[in-house]
């Protein structure tokens, strides 16, 4: 039986580098809890509580994976017909910008659209299709798809479908808090921060502990089967978690599924380490909380941090690949 110390000692040093206060790690192998470990306190405030198993960190882009959910769950039903529909389909308001022509959902959930705010205004920045770029303008857009043509929101979805059957009681959007949420560290000054009252599912407000990411992470893995019954179609999951992203010639872009990062090739870019296998999908945030999820292997790993943004010489990507490969050096 692996002992995940090479993931534990690497998570640690992570810990040491980021500007936070508290962390926590948790390791399903074989669905079964291998690693739970818990660091600090969830501020930097000296009378602040240890982290706890209930304690909520900030998710940042992790929330993408529910929102990825609530669009897959639309296309099976058939709310949304195709990945390749054109968006003015569903948002015939867009006609009115040359910029949204050509756009289809496919480009929406892979970062492959083109578009980006540019002085407040939406703006092409290349042709869709062409390239990948990080940029926040498709949730705005899929937010507004999923609740026209479903008539729920993104919360609603993941609410009525995953949550309330799961029990979930530490995971959702939200807009008043308590001692049970981390304090985002460094989030006042930096430029990527948001916060909303909105907790439609469509702004980054959204908190889970880390037992609950690892849930989430358990049903994916498990294809939408919960304690011998099957609490969600297995073909949402898999829309989500396999390869969506449309081709580009000479180049190496991250592999998406829908919003998902998915190992497929080992991209230049790809998120997910060297030595993880083909068919392993994960999401990861600005507060570097990360969900990997590796099914040849079995394994779930969560990582949770209060950070929020890169100190100097920290480098982002080394370091979540890094992740999954000391996952599989434990498993050699």
């Amino acid at each position: 039986m692996p002992t995940f110390t090479h993931v534990v000692e690497a998570f640690e040093r992570t810990y040491q580098t980021l500007h936070c206060s508290g962390a926590a790690l948790m390791v399903f192998h074989d669905n079964v809890l291998q690693v739970e470990r818990y660091w600090g306190t969830q501020s930097a405030n000296e009378q602040a509580q240890p982290v706890q198993p209930h304690t909520k960190f900030h998710l940042a882009s992790c929330r993408k994976s529910y929102i990825a959910f609530a669009v897959a769950y639309a296309i099976y039903h058939g709310y949304i017909r195709s990945l390749d529909d054109d968006i003015r389909v569903y948002l015939p308001k867009l006609d009115q910008k040359e910029c949204y022509k050509g756009i289809t959902v496919r480009h929406l959930v892979t970062h492959s659209h083109g578009l980006t705010k540019q002085n407040g205004d939406i703006v092409k920045e290349f042709e869709a299709g062409t390239a990948w770029a990080y940029r926040g303008v498709n949730i705005d857009l899929l937010s507004s798809i999923i609740q026209h043509t479903t008539n729920k929101t993104i919360a609603e979805i993941v609410q009525d479908v995953v949550f309330t059957p799961l029990q979930f009681k530490e995971t959702n959007w939200y807009n008043t808090f308590d001692e049970t949420f981390v304090e985002v560290i460094d989030a006042a000054h930096n430029r990527h921060w948001s916060a909303s009252d909105n907790i439609d599912g469509s702004q980054m407000n959204m908190y889970a502990s880390a037992r609950e990411l690892a849930k989430w992470g358990l049903l994916h893995l498990n294809e939408g089967m919960v304690a011998g019954q099957q609490l969600v179609e297995p073909a949402i999951l898999q829309l989500a978690t396999t390869l969506q992203s449309p081709s580009f010639q000479n180049c190496d872009t991250p592999e998406n599924g829908i919003l998902w990062f998915v190992k497929a090739t080992q991209a230049q870019q790809s998120e997910i380490g060297a030595l993880v296998p083909n068919g392993s999908f994960q999401i990861s945030g600005y507060t570097t909380v990360t969900l990997l999820v590796i099914p040849a292997e079995q394994i779930v790993a969560v990582r949770a941090f209060n950070s929020f943004g890169n100190p100097a010489g920290y480098d982002y990507l080394h370091d979540v690949r890094h992740f999954g490969d000391c996952i599989m050096t434990d498993l050699a």
